[in-house]
Formats: structure tokens, C-alpha cells, sequence
């Protein structure tokens, strides 16, 4: 098989979740310093580490096909209380295993001739596509109150002037921040082997919350999240504050001994609900917040998948456990709504929604909502041609940013008082920054970040909240890794 048909196999595998592709050799990391202010051995082991992203040439490639099966689904979803334990401490020595009797799978077999002629292994993976049947669930017992509903005015306010094109520097690559040979070795303390996103957010006076994706441990071998384990979600907390070398987690939130816990349940049933992603997070006080979208399935046209709703999940006990608000979510209305895909800033007396559809080919519409009420639907208000207000909804509002716009992530320099907003542009193939005086914007040209000339197969692209004027450091992630990376881009 050829290195192209090799891809082109790989595209149709992915499909609705396949980021974009360039062919070119593998990007190459900056060395790492050891200057670091994170958790004791938190550090990188040399003799681990990896400098590349690796090959686009898949040695293992399993092709998923759908097998239709009629499914009794109970509505509600049945619910259990999730297990946690105290987070462990690291290990001093960074290239320590803490549980090699969990993790250590055993030296490599011989390679096959395939391996051996670089060509991929492929299989089919049969998997079930459900057709649901709705039926009466466990009884949930006593249920959350609805928010009571407001009527919130509609005002009008005039957009800012344009802000010039963001002057991008030197974009560099810092550090592989999970997975094998990652400089948290997450794959030895918390069996997170393989994940993608990096969303962050500021969860409390210097602390970084970093969520994941779709998550698995042993067995598992790129493209995608292959393997077993399967976590929805995880989420790493960092207290780094020297990005110049990567970032260090402390700790993840944990369901065992080096095992990092799924956080928001979901079905784990095709075409009923596949899986739960969180797209953004923030902080109130006392009470953490995480934006989410409910998969329904991956299997759709390249660029886009579906969802049932997208919402918002919060957290009492510092991020430990979530409830996923049954009041506050935005259903997926004929498969076309929008704010399925969020990223929520909070900025003065509001909290700002930035959302798509179920897309990387969508708009960017707007809304906002008191930092009261963020989990009261009938709060908020939708930028709509000038003004902000309840008319109409979600369906009503206008964009703020011409699509195609995928994976948003938002940020307020408090420094700077200006809005930076960067995302996959699947139209220029390159992960962009905007900026812009308000959240209605005008918002300036995109400025390229990174390009899938230099990353193939690359998506994400999520904002530290500690990045300055002078210095923007964001995730990545890329397919031939589902893996995360810190990068960092020089602003002029």
C-alpha cells in the first residue's frame, strides 16, 4: 500500500472527526530547558522524551464498520455515584514509574514484515450503530428545580473598530505535554496513554485546569484513540508557571491508583450518545464550570458529526465530580443549531458564549449571559445585527466571524484589554489568531499560527490563560499522535 493510499484509507476511517492533511515530514521540537516551577518530578525523562510528531504512516489501521442493531434505551440514563481518591504524589524522579504492575505492558513482540516495510497492518473493527427504542429509565429520585424565567432586554450596542492583523512571530513547539515520552509521562501516573484537546482555564489563584478528549490507556496505538480504556474525558491540573520549558501537571482527578477518571459520563452507544466532549472552561468563585458537547455520532460527512445538545456541566468540589445541568443545554435542532460547540468567557459582569454547529465548517455566533445565571437559558441574550437580545434565540444569532470556524477558543488580555480568539480555519488549513476590542468585535484578519504544512493531520488549538502580549501559548493536537503539545507563538 501506498504512503497516499495509506492516508487517503486513513481519511475514510476518521471520517467526520478527520482534520486536515498536508503531506510534509514530521515537524521537530526546540530542545526542552530544565528551568522548571511546576510539582516536584513532574519533569521530563530524557531517555524517554520525543522531539517528533510521529509518522503519518500508521503501523496499525483498523477501519470501523457499522452494524446496525435495535437498542431498548432508558430514559433517564441510568446514574451511579463515581469513585475518587486523593491525587498521588509523584514520584521524585521524573523517569520513576510509580505502577509499572498497571502500566508496564511487557517488551515489544518481533516486528511483522509489514512493520518492517513500513506498511500499515489493516483490519476491520465491527461496531454497533443503534437504533434506539426509548424506554422508561431507573426513577432518578427528586430533581433539580428549572431556573425560574427572566426576560432580559434588548440593547443595543455598536461593534469596536477592526483591530489591525495580529503580528505573529517565531512559532515554536514546546514540549509533548501527554502520552509516551511526554514530559508528564501521563501514560506511567495516570494511564493516559492516548487523548487530544488541552482545553484550559484559570480554576483558581494559580492553578491551570487542562481538560482532555476522548481518552485510552493500554493497548492503545495511533491513528486516533485506538486501544482500550476509554475515558470521555479527564482532567490535569498544572501550577507551571514557566511555559518556556512546557507544563507540568500536578495531578489529575483520579478514580484509582494511577488511573485518571472519566469525568462527564455518557452512553458510549452510537448513534444514541457515543461519547461526551468538553469544548471550554471556566471559573466563579467556588464553582467550576466546563461547556461540553453530547455526541451522538462521529459517522457523518468529512468536517462535521452530529450532536444531541451541547451544555454545561459544573463542578462543587474543585473539579472532582460534575453534574451536567439538565436545564442548561442548547438542543441540536434537525442537526443545524447552533452553540453546540462553545467556548464561554467570563469578562466583567458577563459570561460570553462564542459557539458553531456540529461542524469545523460552521459561523461563529455570540451571546452572553449575567454571571448569575449561567446555567439559566432565559439569561441570555444573542448578538443579533447589532444589539444584544433574547428575540429569537440561538437560532437568531448573527455571526461575529464568517465561518469555516472550528474548535474556538476565546481569552480577555486583562493586560492588554483586547480579545484574542484562535481556531482551526479549515478554509486557510491553519490554526489563526483574531483579535478584536470587544466580543461582538469587528474582529481583525486571522493571522496564521500554525500551518498542517508544518503539522499534518492537525486540529485544536486551545489558549493558555497565562499567555501575555508578548508571548501566546496554545494546544494542539494532531491525528498520527492523538496526542496534546504546548506550543508557543511570539507576538509582535
Amino acid at each position: 500500500m501506498t504512503r497516499r493510499l495509506a492516508v487517503l484509507v486513513a481519511a475514510v476511517v476518521i471520517g467526520s472527526c478527520a482534520v486536515v492533511y498536508a503531506e510534509r515530514p514530521d515537524a521537530v521540537a526546540a530542545p526542552l530547558g530544565s528551568d522548571r516551577a511546576g510539582a516536584q518530578g513532574s519533569g521530563s525523562c530524557a531517555a524517554d522524551l520525543v522531539t517528533t510528531t510521529a509518522a503519518l504512516l500508521p503501523e496499525k489501521l483498523e477501519i470501523p464498520v457499522p452494524l446496525p442493531v435495535v437498542t431498548a434505551v432508558p430514559f433517564p440514563a441510568p446514574t451511579t455515584t463515581p469513585t475518587r481518591i486523593p491525587a498521588q504524589a509523584l514520584p521524585p524522579d521524573p523517569c520513576a514509574d510509580p505502577c509499572p504492575d498497571l502500566t508496564d505492558e511487557g517488551p515489544a513482540g518481533p516486528d511483522s514484515l509489514l512493520k518492517a516495510l513500513r506498511i500499515p497492518e489493516v483490519g476491520l473493527k465491527f461496531q454497533p450503530f443503534h437504533l434506539g427504542i426509548p424506554v422508561p429509565g431507573p426513577d432518578p429520585g427528586q430533581q433539580a428545580v428549572a431556573p425560574a424565567p427572566v426576560f432580559p432586554p434588548t440593547e443595543a450596542v455598536a461593534n469596536s473598530a477592526p483591530r489591525p492583523i495580529p503580528g505573529v512571530g517565531a512559532v515554536t513547539r514546546v514540549a509533548k505535554l501527554t502520552g509516551a515520552g511526554s514530559i508528564n509521562r501521563t501514560d506511567k501516573r495516570w494511564q493516559v496513554n492516548g487523548t487530544d484537546l488541552g482545553i484550559m482555564w484559570e480554576s483558581a489563584p494559580g492553578e491551570v485546569a487542562v481538560a482532555f478528549g476522548d481518552t485510552v490507556g493500554r493497548g492503545f496505538h495511533p491513528p486516533g484513540g485506538q486501544g482500550g480504556d476509554w475515558r470521555s474525558n479527564v482532567l490535569a491540573f498544572s501550577s507551571d508557571e514557566n511555559l518556556s520549558d512546557g507544563m507540568s501537571f500536578d495531578s489529575m482527578v483520579q478514580d484509582d491508583r494511577c488511573h485518571a477518571a472519566e469525568l462527564l459520563s455518557s452512553r458510549k452507544l452510537d448513534n444514541v450518545e457515543i461519547t461526551t466532549i468538553p469544548t471550554s472552561g471556566f471559573a466563579i468563585g467556588e464553582r467550576q464550570y466546563m461547556s461540553y458537547m453530547s455526541i451522538r455520532t462521529w459517522n457523518s460527512i468529512p468536517g462535521t458529526w452530529f450532536t444531541n445538545h451541547g451544555g454545561i456541566a459544573y463542578s462543587d468540589d474543585h473539579g472532582q465530580t460534575w453534574v451536567k445541568d439538565p436545564y442548561a443545554r442548547w438542543d441540536n435542532i434537525f442537526g443545524l443549531s447552533n452553540f453546540q460547540v462553545s467556548a464561554m468567557v467570563p469578562q466583567g459582569d458577563y459570561v460570553y458564549m462564542f459557539g458553531t454547529p456540529n461542524t469545523r465548517l460552521g459561523d461563529l455566533g455570540l451571546a452572553r449571559v449575567p454571571v448569575g445565571e449561567v446555567l439559566n437559558t432565559s439569561a441570555y441574550q444573542y448578538w443579533q445585527n447589532g444589539v444584544w437580545t433574547p428575540v429569537g434565540g440561538q437560532a437568531a444569532a448573527t455571526p461575529v466571524v464568517r465561518g469555516p470556524v472550528a474548535e474556538v477558543s476565546v481569552r480577555y488580555d486583562e493586560v492588554r484589554r483586547v480579545w484574542q480568539m484562535v481556531y482551526l480555519d479549515t478554509a486557510r488549513t491553519a490554526i489563526v489568531l483574531r483579535e478584536s476590542d470587544s466580543p461582538q468585535g469587528e474582529w481583525s484578519e486571522p493571522a496564521p499560527l500554525v500551518s498542517v504544512t508544518e503539522y499534518p493531520e492537525l486540529y485544536g488549538g486551545f489558549i493558555h490563560p497565562w499567555s501575555t502580549g508578548d508571548d501566546l501559548y496554545f494546544t494542539i493536537s494532531t491525528w498520527s499522535d492523538y496526542n496534546v503539545f504546548l506550543m508557543r507563538a511570539e507576538l509582535n
